[in-house]
């Protein structure tokens, strides 16, 4: 078996630590996909007016889309996880930090995913969006190794990708071990989420790419 060959951490088998990037990553992915679905569909077929004319606030407009990403995301990284829980162990050594994480990591998804929506005129270009940014995102951020396996400038590289900080922030709920301190982890991905959400209710208060 891989587990045999391959251990990141002395204590943790190699199966085990793969799950919680595994989790994160589907729930990452479908948090995203949710929400730029949704609304590339809305705006394709028309029936974005229907949200239009009703008189709700940008932030209730924003709130509905980023808590129905993280809803999904967060019930297909649960069936991930219990799946996963039948092949390897895992433990919970701090659980509200999986909590914290996966609510966060489906929040920063979920924004990104509208923020696309909006951008995107069609489905090709919400597919490249997805093809070119988030995918590399999300495989790229320590999901199947340790970034201190890395060379010197990828390690530096890495620094700079937030997925990495939710997944490391993630990961450190199941084993209580992690590459970077997990504060430092809540901190970036807590200042990502914080950045995006106003940018995001930026350019729906202005209607971007809304009305044409």
């Amino acid at each position: 078996m891989l587990s045999a060959h391959v251990r990141v951490y002395d204590t943790v088998p190699y199966a085990s630590f793969l799950v919680p990037g595994l989790v994160m990553m589907a729930l990452l992915q479908n948090a995203f996909a949710n929400s730029s679905s949704s609304m590339i569909q809305s705006k394709v077929t028309g029936n974005i007016v229907f949200i239009l004319l009703p008189p709700i606030s940008y932030g209730a407009f924003y709130a509905a889309y980023a808590i129905a990403s993280v809803i999904r995301g967060c019930v297909v990284g649960m069936f991930v996880l219990m799946v996963s829980s039948i092949f390897t162990p895992i433990g919970f050594t701090a659980p509200l930090w999986i909590v914290v994480f996966a609510l966060l990591g489906g929040a920063i998804m979920g924004t990104l995913g509208l923020i696309a929506g909006l951008w995107a005129d069609k489905f090709d270009q919400l597919a490249a969006f997805q093809n070119f940014l988030i995918m590399p995102l999300t495989f790229l951020s320590g999901v199947f190794y340790s970034i201190h396996s890395l060379p010197d400038f990828w390690q530096a590289l890495s620094g700079y990708n937030p997925v990495l900080y939710m997944i490391d922030g993630f990961r450190y709920g199941f084993f209580g071990l992690s590459d970077s301190p997990p504060a430092q982890s809540l901190a970036i991905v807590a200042a990502a989420a914080l950045g995006l959400a106003v940018v995001t209710l930026a350019l729906l208060s202005r209607g971007w790419k809304l009305r044409h």
